[in-house]
C-alpha cells in the first residue's frame, strides 16, 4: 500500500472517489457482523459439551466423600484447589474458587476494600478523601467501569509493549498515598496482547508505595491462551512480592470462562495467606459455599494441567485462522500506508489498533453504518475518554472465519476513507 501521507491533493481526492464506491458497495451487501466483543465461538463451546455428563446422578462426590450437592465447603473441594492452583502457578493453600464469574471475584474484593479495608490494614478505603487507581491503557473496559462505579479517581498510564510505562507508575505510588492499585491484565493483554516482562513484574512487586495497603489486581485472565506453540512465560507476580517482601501487594484473579463455557465457567483469586485468609473471611457472609457440583464436573473434565493445555491447543486450532485473517487483511490493505499501526497477539482474544489521531470514532462509525459492529470508540479509555481517538479493539473470535474476513475488509476501507478526508483537511 502507497503512503497515503505522502500523496498531493490530487491522488488523495482521487483515492478518496475509489473509496467512497467502495464504501457504498459494501453498504448495498446488507452485512450484519457483530465484532464488539471477546466471546467464544460456538465450536469452541462444543469443545467441552462431555462436561456436561461429567457429573450426573451417580457421580456427585468428591475424592474425599464430599457430597457436593449439599451445603457447606467454604474452602472448595480438595482437588479442584489442587487443579487451578497449578494453572494460576500457587500453592492450593493461596487460592479460592468461587463462583462462574472472576469479574464478580473482582467486584467483591473492591466492595471489601473499600467497605472495610484489606487484610493488612482496617481503613476502608469508602471513607477516605479520595482513593484513586493506576489503569493501564489501552485496557480492559470492565475494569475502568468497576472504578466508575465506586467513583474511583483513574490515572491513565500508557502501555509499552512490555507492559504499563514502569518510571510513570513508580513516580505516582511513590509520591501519593490515595493511589490504592493498579489494574493488571499481563498476559496477552486485553486488547494490546502483550506480555508483561519479568522486569516490569519485579518493578511491580518491589516499588515504594506511599500508601501501605496498596494493591495490584492481576487479572490473569488469558494465562492458557495461546495461539502459537511457543507461549510467552509471565514470570510469578506472587513469588516476585514475596521475594519482595510484600507478599500482600497482589490479587491474582483467574477463570474458566473462556476454558469451558463462558457463562458456566468457575472463578478464582488467588494471594498470600493473609490475604486468602481476609477473603474466606469476608465470604463467609456471603454464602454457605460455592457451587461444588460445577467444580467437581471442570475436575472431572479437565482432570490435570495437562488435560486444560490439550483443551486450549483446541481452541487455538479454531480462532488462529481468525486471527490470521485480521494480520493478513491489515499487512495487505494498510502496511506502509502510514495511517495505522496494530499488535501481532501471541495469545489471548484481541488485536488492538491505532488509526491517525482523530480518527477511530468515526472509522468505527462508519463501519457500523454498513453493518460491522466494533467496541464502542473510547471503550479501552477510563471513561471511554481516548483523548487522541486513535484505539480500535478487534475481536474476531465469534465470528465465522468468512464473517472475520468481510468485517476486516470493511475497517480497513473505512480506515483509508476516514484517513484521506482527514489528509485533505489538512492539505
Amino acid at each position: 500500500m502507497n503512503d497515503l501521507t505522502k500523496m498531493n491533493t490530487e491522488e488523495l481526492t482521487r483515492e478518496k472517489t475509489e473509496l467512497r464506491a467502495g464504501y457504498e458497495a459494501f453498504r448495498e451487501k446488507n452485512l450484519a457482523l457483530d465484532m464488539t466483543r471477546g466471546k467464544p465461538c460456538p465450536e469452541q463451546l462444543d469443545l467441552s459439551l462431555e462436561m456436561l455428563n461429567c457429573v450426573n446422578a451417580n457421580i456427585f462426590k468428591a475424592e474425599n466423600g464430599t457430597d457436593c450437592r449439599n451445603y457447606g465447603g467454604l474452602d472448595d473441594i480438595v482437588e479442584a484447589k489442587e487443579l487451578f492452583a497449578k494453572m494460576l502457578e500457587v500453592d492450593p493453600a493461596e487460592l479460592v474458587i468461587g463462583g462462574n464469574s472472576s469479574l464478580n471475584i473482582m467486584y467483591d474484593t473492591f466492595s471489601r476494600a473499600m467497605l472495610f479495608g484489606v487484610c493488612d490494614s482496617d481503613t476502608a478505603w469508602g471513607r477516605l478523601p479520595a482513593v484513586k487507581f493506576i489503569c493501564p491503557t489501552p485496557g480492559y473496559d470492565r475494569h475502568f467501569s468497576l472504578c466508575e462505579k465506586f467513583n474511583i479517581e483513574m490515572i491513565a498510564v500508557p502501555m509499552t509493549g512490555s507492559g504499563p510505562d514502569m518510571d510513570m507508575v513508580e513516580s505516582l505510588v511513590k509520591e501519593d498515598d490515595a493511589i490504592k492499585g493498579i489494574w493488571c491484565v499481563p498476559k496477552y493483554s486485553n486488547p494490546t496482547g502483550e506480555t508483561y516482562s519479568d522486569e516490569t513484574v519485579k518493578r511491580l512487586a518491589r516499588m515504594e508505595t506511599k500508601a501501605g495497603d496498596f494493591r495490584v489486581f492481576w487479572d490473569n485472565a488469558y494465562t492458557v491462551h495461546h495461539l502459537t506453540d511457543e507461549p510467552d512465560i509471565l514470570l510469578n507476580m506472587l513469588s516476585a512480592c514475596k521475594e519482595a517482601g510484600n507478599p500482600n501487594r497482589v490479587l491474582i484473579f483467574g477463570s474458566t470462562s473462556k476454558v469451558t463455557f463462558a457463562g458456566a465457567g468457575v472463578g478464582m483469586v488467588a494471594g498470600s495467606i493473609e490475604n486468602i485468609d481476609w477473603v474466606k473471611k469476608n465470604v463467609f457472609f456471603q454464602t454457605i459455599g460455592p457451587d461444588k457440583l460445577n467444580h467437581l464436573r471442570h475436575v472431572k473434565f479437565l482432570k490435570n494441567n495437562d488435560g486444560i493445555s490439550d483443551l486450549m491447543k483446541k481452541h487455538a486450532e479454531i480462532i488462529r485462522p481468525k486471527f490470521d485473517v485480521v494480520q493478513d487483511v491489515l499487512e495487505k490493505e494498510l502496511q506502509g500506508a502510514g495511517i495505522a499501526e496494530w499488535t501481532r497477539p501471541r495469545g489471548g482474544y484481541f488485536v488492538s489498533l491505532d488509526t491517525l489521531d482523530g480518527c477511530a470514532a468515526r472509522v468505527i462509525s462508519m463501519a457500523g453504518n454498513v453493518g460491522v459492529k466494533l467496541t464502542p470508540a473510547g471503550s479501552t479509555f477510563p471513561c471511554k475518554q481516548d483523548l487522541k481517538d486513535t484505539n480500535i479493539r478487534i475481536a474476531p473470535t465469534f465470528p465465522p472465519t468468512a464473517d472475520v474476513q468481510s468485517a476486516m475488509e470493511v475497517v480497513v476501507l473505512c480506515i483509508k476513507l476516514v484517513s484521506v478526508e482527514k489528509l485533505l483537511n489538512q492539505a
